[in-house]
């Protein structure tokens, strides 16, 4: 495997556990499993980031939560098929963790650089007080010819350049994952709460060929 394609997606992030493991996936029979980690903002809220680990790395039957951890690995996307329709899926691939004592005062707990390309068009709006917002879909290459799929919000000034990117344009991104609660009208009178994940882009550049 090409350590220029690891490269190109980074993450590390470092919160306590706050779930038990639930069964993802079996690969050549490698059981993955899903946990959630509660990591830190500067404005003292929280991010829900979801991690999918190898029970290679961990005892998945163990009840870590309350635990501290720190992860690298990727930002990885899958499509879901649900209700007639494809969602995308997000988690934190882990390749390398370890427990800490706790969150380390000063240490980046939630980080992500991302090298991939532009592959649909910005959409750019500004909120009723005026800030400008600009999403972007980042399709960032993997082995074996299979690409990920990463949702990107920017503000303020790297908002104005985002809205100039166009298709097939090659970006690096660096920023954090955050999670937002948003509410999904199933029908007339159903409604559930849903989790999204994005990348908050705090620097972003075009990468000249």
């Amino acid at each position: 495997m090409s350590d220029k394609i690891i490269e190109n997606n980074q993450v590390t992030i470092m919160g306590e556990i706050a779930s038990d493991f639930t069964f993802s996936h079996e690969v050549f029979g490698e059981g993955f499993y899903m946990v959630e980690v509660k990591v830190k903002r500067l404005s003292n809220s929280e991010d829900r980031i979801p991690l999918m680990i190898s029970e290679r790395l961990i005892d998945v039957t163990r009840d870590y939560t309350g635990e501290y951890i720190m992860v690298n690995g990727q930002f990885r996307s899958y499509n879901r098929h649900e209700e007639q329709k494809n969602r995308l899926v997000l988690s934190v691939f882990v390749r390398e963790l370890e427990f800490i004592d706790e969150e380390l005062d000063g240490a980046k707990t939630n980080s992500i650089f991302l090298d991939g390309y532009i592959c649909k068009l910005p959409v750019y709006r500004k909120t009723p007080l005026g800030r400008e917002i600009a999403d972007l879909l980042l399709a960032v290459n993997r082995p074996y010819g299979k690409s990920d799929y990463i949702p990107c919000i920017c503000w303020g000034r790297n908002a104005r350049y985002a809205s100039a990117f166009e298709v097939g344009e090659h970006v690096q991104i660096i920023g954090r994952i955050q999670s937002r609660t948003y509410i999904k009208k199933l029908s007339d009178t159903l409604t559930e709460e849903r989790t999204a994940y994005e990348v908050s882009v705090s620097k972003l550049e075009c990468v000249e060929i």
